[in-house]
């Protein structure tokens, strides 16, 4: 194997070579006989190289993965070109020597398949490495058995088939199940549906075992269909429950927040009464101390206790003092709590009328802007039929444009409201009528003259 592959790279490339010569020089002689000068020495090269750098290039692409067909189609067609300007170099016309056009169309042919057995090698060995082989049918398969033949190339090229002995394999295993389906059923047509699959699927490259798995395959098929269904309802049943769990959780946040805060007010209430309770029960006690003193005062007036009982009483006097000291500042504080409380009320109130009153300035502002913008739409509509009625009198009227020109700088004038001309810029008036800037200023001179004159459109 290795002596024939030597053979053949070496043979190949001094065959390649015989015909690149013979074709160069029969290319060089013709390409001066139609006077192309020196371009005849480099006329060869671009016919024969192009074919070899168009294969390598089909192959490149190919290789790739982004095969092009015109690229090999030009190719074939240098190569039909080289071989007829081959034979048309023959010293007679090819009616007159078919011979000799022959033997020098022959040349270029050696040169031709040496560079597309090349290209069958490169190629083959590029599809086995990317697992892409095709075989194909036996000439003598097509010639004792053209109908299956067929069929079985279809099957091979519209289903991979890497080989002709895995095809042929295939179509054994067909023809022995079809012989025992008619020794068990007597018949094809006898045999249920699930049994003629095989022969059912032989156009689509299905092999016996595969055909026969259809079933199981398509009941497995279902039920992962029907197992992934229902996944997702489960699925979404706990998206759903854990959404109304959250609702939920949420629900008694806010339930606790209120009960939270009806506690505090609850306790701050019962402060306030225990507060009042014990100021009530402070002043009665000072109110009964009073009494026993004044009464143990009544009773020892004469007694050498009496001063002692004095000194009682103006102790509880001093803390009934001070006991009204103590109520009179928390009056005093709440009565300042009554009137901030008031102020805010105040202040609230004001607020909110002024913020009444803001809406109220708004709505008659954008009431208005609406009626501004009615009368400006009004205007322009105004002013529209205005200069329509004035270019229809200057079309009657035949004007020249620079007549046209100057009248309407003057209803562009009479537009402003004023009859100072200087409110219209001379850039408006230039973009108006397309002129340069001296144009505009000679147009509203003109304009200020038809006006002074008593124009009115």
């Amino acid at each position: 194997m290795r002596l024939l592959t030597v053979l053949a790279v070496v043979g190949g490339a001094i065959l390649a070579g015989i015909g690149f010569t013979g074709s160069y020089s029969a290319l060089v002689k013709l390409g001066q006989q139609h006077h192309f000068g020196w371009f005849a020495h480099v006329f060869p090269v671009g016919i024969d190289a192009g074919i070899v750098v168009l294969l390598a290039l089909d192959l490149h692409m190919i290789r790739k993965h982004t095969p092009w067909p015109v690229v090999r189609l030009v190719a074939h067609f240098l190569t039909v070109c080289t071989i007829a300007f081959n034979a048309a170099s023959a010293p007679k016309p090819i009616r007159e020597d078919l011979v000799g056009a022959a033997m020098h169309g022959v040349l270029p042919v050696l040169f031709i398949v040496s560079v597309e057995a090349g290209r069958k090698l490169v190629m083959r060995a590029a599809n086995i490495a990317a697992g892409t082989e095709s075989a194909g049918v036996p000439l003598h398969r097509w010639l004792l058995s053209p109908f299956s033949s067929g069929a079985m190339f279809r099957r091979i090229k519209l289903y991979d088939l890497t080989s002709y002995p895995q095809a042929v394999k295939l179509e054994k295993a067909r023809i022995v199940y079809r012989v025992m389906l008619e020794r068990q059923y007597g018949s094809i047509r006898k045999a249920p549906s699930d049994a003629r699959l095989p022969l059912t699927m032989a156009k689509y490259g299905l092999s016996v075992d595969e055909a026969l798995a259809l079933p199981e395959e398509a009941e497995e098929a279902e039920r992962l269909r029907i197992e992934q269904k229902e996944q997702r309802r489960i699925e979404a049943q706990a998206r759903a429950a854990q959404r109304a769990a959250q609702a939920e959780i949420a629900r008694l946040r806010a339930e606790g927040q209120i009960t939270a805060a009806r506690l505090s007010v609850a306790a701050e209430t019962g402060v306030a009464e225990a507060q009042a309770r014990a100021a009530q029960a402070q002043a009665d006690a000072l109110a009964a101390a009073q009494a026993r003193a004044a009464e143990k005062g009544a009773a020892a007036i004469e007694s050498a206790d009496a001063a002692e009982a004095n000194k009682r009483a103006a102790e509880a006097d001093k803390v009934a003092a001070e006991t009204r000291r103590r109520t009179a500042e928390t009056n005093q504080a709440a009565a300042e709590v009554e009137r901030a409380a008031a102020e805010a009320r105040r202040i609230a109130a004001a607020e909110r009328q002024a913020a009444a009153d803001a809406e109220e300035r708004t709505e008659a502002a954008r009431k208005r802007a609406a009626e501004a913008q009615l009368r400006a739409v009004e205007t322009r509509a105004a002013a529209a039929e205005v200069e329509l009625r004035a270019v229809e009198a200057e079309d009657m009227a035949r004007l020249s444009p620079k007549e046209r020109g100057a009248r309407k700088v003057a209803r562009m004038i009479l537009a402003t409201g004023s009859s100072d001309a200087e409110q219209v810029e001379l850039t408006a008036i230039a973009d108006a009528l397309g002129v340069s800037i001296t144009t505009a200023s000679e147009r509203r001179r003109e304009a200020v003259e038809l006006l002074n004159g008593g124009y009115r459109p």
